[in-house]
Protein backbone atom coordinates (compact mmCIF):
# COMPACT_ATOMS: atom_id res chain seq x y z
CA UNK A 1 0.00 0.00 0.00
CA UNK A 2 1.34 3.45 -0.71
CA UNK A 3 0.87 6.57 0.72
CA UNK A 4 -0.19 9.84 -1.75
CA UNK A 5 -0.47 13.52 -0.20
CA UNK A 6 -2.12 15.90 -2.28
CA UNK A 7 -2.21 19.68 -2.24
CA UNK A 8 -4.30 21.96 -3.83
CA UNK A 9 -3.91 25.44 -3.78
CA UNK A 10 -6.55 27.27 -6.26
CA UNK A 11 -8.58 29.30 -4.97
CA UNK A 12 -11.24 29.07 -8.32
CA UNK A 13 -13.14 26.09 -6.58
CA UNK A 14 -15.26 23.30 -8.99
CA UNK A 15 -13.87 25.72 -12.15
CA UNK A 16 -10.04 25.24 -11.30
CA UNK A 17 -7.94 23.69 -14.13
CA UNK A 18 -5.26 22.52 -12.06
CA UNK A 19 -8.13 21.58 -9.53
CA UNK A 20 -9.89 19.09 -12.18
CA UNK A 21 -6.32 17.94 -13.40
CA UNK A 22 -5.01 16.93 -9.56
CA UNK A 23 -8.04 14.91 -9.35
CA UNK A 24 -7.30 13.26 -12.48
CA UNK A 25 -3.93 12.70 -11.02
CA UNK A 26 -5.08 11.08 -8.20
CA UNK A 27 -7.72 9.09 -9.98
CA UNK A 28 -4.97 7.53 -12.18
CA UNK A 29 -2.64 6.63 -8.98
CA UNK A 30 -5.54 4.99 -7.82
CA UNK A 31 -6.24 2.75 -10.56
CA UNK A 32 -2.65 1.23 -10.29
CA UNK A 33 -2.69 0.88 -6.82
CA UNK A 34 -6.33 0.37 -5.24
CA UNK A 35 -5.16 0.41 -1.61
CA UNK A 36 -3.40 3.46 -1.65
CA UNK A 37 -3.78 5.64 1.28
CA UNK A 38 -4.44 9.47 0.35
CA UNK A 39 -4.25 12.56 2.45
CA UNK A 40 -5.78 15.55 1.33
CA UNK A 41 -5.28 19.21 2.23
CA UNK A 42 -6.60 21.75 0.33
CA UNK A 43 -4.81 25.24 1.45
CA UNK A 44 -7.21 27.06 -0.25
CA UNK A 45 -9.99 26.50 1.98
CA UNK A 46 -8.24 25.85 4.77
CA UNK A 47 -5.21 27.98 4.27
CA UNK A 48 -1.83 27.39 6.73
CA UNK A 49 -1.28 30.76 8.45
CA UNK A 50 1.38 32.82 7.53
CA UNK A 51 4.51 33.04 9.49
CA UNK A 52 4.41 36.56 11.53
CA UNK A 53 6.54 38.09 13.97
CA UNK A 54 4.79 36.36 16.84
CA UNK A 55 4.89 32.43 15.07
CA UNK A 56 8.08 32.45 13.40
CA UNK A 57 10.63 30.94 15.59
CA UNK A 58 8.14 27.72 15.78
CA UNK A 59 9.61 26.99 13.01
CA UNK A 60 13.08 28.71 12.38
CA UNK A 61 14.28 28.94 16.27
CA UNK A 62 12.95 27.77 19.45
CA UNK A 63 9.40 27.60 20.32
CA UNK A 64 8.78 28.84 23.64
CA UNK A 65 5.44 31.34 23.73
CA UNK A 66 1.89 29.55 23.20
CA UNK A 67 1.87 31.34 19.35
CA UNK A 68 5.50 29.26 18.31
CA UNK A 69 4.64 26.54 19.94
CA UNK A 70 1.12 25.97 18.04
CA UNK A 71 3.90 26.90 15.00
CA UNK A 72 5.89 24.23 15.58
CA UNK A 73 2.81 21.86 16.18
CA UNK A 74 1.45 22.49 12.55
CA UNK A 75 4.98 22.31 10.92
CA UNK A 76 5.65 18.61 12.38
CA UNK A 77 2.35 18.01 11.42
CA UNK A 78 2.99 19.01 7.39
CA UNK A 79 6.07 17.44 7.87
CA UNK A 80 5.22 13.99 9.24
CA UNK A 81 2.44 13.94 6.26
CA UNK A 82 5.59 14.46 3.71
CA UNK A 83 7.44 12.33 5.64
CA UNK A 84 4.71 9.20 5.05
CA UNK A 85 3.44 10.26 1.16
CA UNK A 86 5.58 7.70 -1.19
CA UNK A 87 3.48 9.68 -3.67
CA UNK A 88 3.18 13.94 -3.58
CA UNK A 89 0.68 15.67 -6.19
CA UNK A 90 0.43 19.44 -5.83
CA UNK A 91 -2.11 21.79 -7.57
CA UNK A 92 -0.54 24.95 -8.47
CA UNK A 93 -2.23 27.13 -10.41
CA UNK A 94 0.07 30.46 -11.47
CA UNK A 95 -0.99 33.64 -9.78
CA UNK A 96 1.08 37.12 -10.98
CA UNK A 97 3.93 34.70 -12.32
CA UNK A 98 4.44 32.33 -9.39
CA UNK A 99 2.54 30.14 -7.10
CA UNK A 100 -0.43 31.07 -4.71
CA UNK A 101 0.73 33.10 -1.01
CA UNK A 102 -1.00 29.74 1.04
CA UNK A 103 1.12 27.06 -1.26
CA UNK A 104 4.00 29.18 -0.07
CA UNK A 105 3.18 28.96 3.56
CA UNK A 106 2.63 25.48 3.06
CA UNK A 107 6.36 25.66 1.90
CA UNK A 108 7.31 28.14 4.76
CA UNK A 109 6.03 25.61 7.25
CA UNK A 110 7.73 22.20 6.10
CA UNK A 111 11.27 23.96 4.92
CA UNK A 112 12.66 23.19 8.46
CA UNK A 113 16.24 22.79 8.85
CA UNK A 114 17.42 19.51 10.65
CA UNK A 115 14.12 18.03 9.41
CA UNK A 116 13.70 18.25 5.97
CA UNK A 117 16.97 19.96 4.94
CA UNK A 118 20.58 19.84 6.95
CA UNK A 119 23.27 22.12 6.30
CA UNK A 120 26.88 21.28 6.07
CA UNK A 121 30.44 22.07 4.89
CA UNK A 122 29.36 20.85 1.56
CA UNK A 123 26.29 23.21 0.90
CA UNK A 124 22.77 22.02 2.01
CA UNK A 125 21.14 18.70 1.54
CA UNK A 126 17.67 17.65 1.36
CA UNK A 127 16.49 15.20 3.40
CA UNK A 128 13.53 13.71 1.50
CA UNK A 129 14.40 11.64 -1.05
CA UNK A 130 13.13 8.63 -2.96
CA UNK A 131 9.57 9.80 -3.43
CA UNK A 132 7.30 10.82 -6.70
CA UNK A 133 6.37 14.28 -6.98
CA UNK A 134 3.39 15.30 -9.53
CA UNK A 135 2.92 19.12 -10.13
CA UNK A 136 -0.07 20.19 -11.76
CA UNK A 137 0.45 23.89 -13.27
CA UNK A 138 -2.03 25.89 -14.44
CA UNK A 139 -1.18 29.07 -16.51
CA UNK A 140 -3.01 31.50 -18.42
CA UNK A 141 -0.68 31.69 -21.30
CA UNK A 142 2.39 30.48 -22.58
CA UNK A 143 5.25 30.39 -19.88
CA UNK A 144 6.97 26.91 -21.59
CA UNK A 145 8.80 28.47 -24.20
CA UNK A 146 8.89 31.41 -25.73
CA UNK A 147 8.92 35.20 -24.61
CA UNK A 148 7.04 34.27 -21.76
CA UNK A 149 9.54 31.80 -20.05
CA UNK A 150 11.28 35.09 -18.65
CA UNK A 151 8.58 35.82 -16.26
CA UNK A 152 7.75 32.41 -14.97
CA UNK A 153 8.98 32.66 -11.31
CA UNK A 154 6.44 29.75 -10.87
CA UNK A 155 7.77 26.32 -11.97
CA UNK A 156 11.67 27.14 -11.71
CA UNK A 157 10.86 28.29 -8.50
CA UNK A 158 9.03 24.86 -7.48
CA UNK A 159 11.62 23.06 -8.97
CA UNK A 160 14.13 25.08 -6.49
CA UNK A 161 12.11 24.68 -3.32
CA UNK A 162 11.64 21.02 -3.99
CA UNK A 163 15.06 20.19 -4.76
CA UNK A 164 16.05 21.38 -1.74
CA UNK A 165 14.13 19.28 0.50
CA UNK A 166 15.39 16.43 -1.79
CA UNK A 167 12.03 16.10 -3.74
CA UNK A 168 14.02 16.61 -7.18
CA UNK A 169 14.95 12.80 -8.16
CA UNK A 170 11.17 11.78 -9.85
CA UNK A 171 9.96 15.02 -10.15
CA UNK A 172 7.14 15.69 -13.38
CA UNK A 173 5.29 18.89 -14.07
CA UNK A 174 2.36 18.92 -15.72
CA UNK A 175 1.11 22.37 -17.31
CA UNK A 176 -1.59 23.45 -18.69
CA UNK A 177 -1.28 26.38 -20.44
CA UNK A 178 -3.03 29.48 -22.91
CA UNK A 179 -5.72 28.50 -20.27
CA UNK A 180 -6.57 31.79 -20.57
CA UNK A 181 -7.23 32.18 -24.46
CA UNK A 182 -10.84 30.85 -24.51
CA UNK A 183 -13.01 28.46 -23.72
CA UNK A 184 -11.44 26.02 -26.59
CA UNK A 185 -7.65 26.45 -25.80
CA UNK A 186 -8.99 25.44 -22.27
CA UNK A 187 -10.32 22.15 -23.45
CA UNK A 188 -7.45 21.68 -25.23
CA UNK A 189 -4.99 22.50 -22.22
CA UNK A 190 -7.34 20.06 -20.10
CA UNK A 191 -7.17 17.65 -23.04
CA UNK A 192 -3.21 17.56 -23.49
CA UNK A 193 -2.46 17.08 -19.50
CA UNK A 194 -4.39 14.04 -19.14
CA UNK A 195 -2.73 12.58 -22.11
CA UNK A 196 0.16 13.60 -19.98
CA UNK A 197 -1.31 12.23 -16.72
CA UNK A 198 -1.99 8.78 -18.61
CA UNK A 199 1.88 8.54 -19.74
CA UNK A 200 3.43 8.79 -15.88
CA UNK A 201 5.40 5.99 -15.27
CA UNK A 202 4.72 3.52 -13.00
Amino acid sequence: MSNILVLNSSVSGEASVSRLLVADAVTELTQRDPSAKLVFRDLAANPIPHLTPQTVAGVRAQATTPAEQAARALSDELIAELRTADTIVIGAPMYNFSIPTTLRSWFDHVLRAGETFSYSEAGPKGLLEGKKVIVVESRGGLYSEGPGQAIDFQEPYLRQLLGFIGLADDLTFIRAEKIGYGPDARDQALADSRAELAKLPA
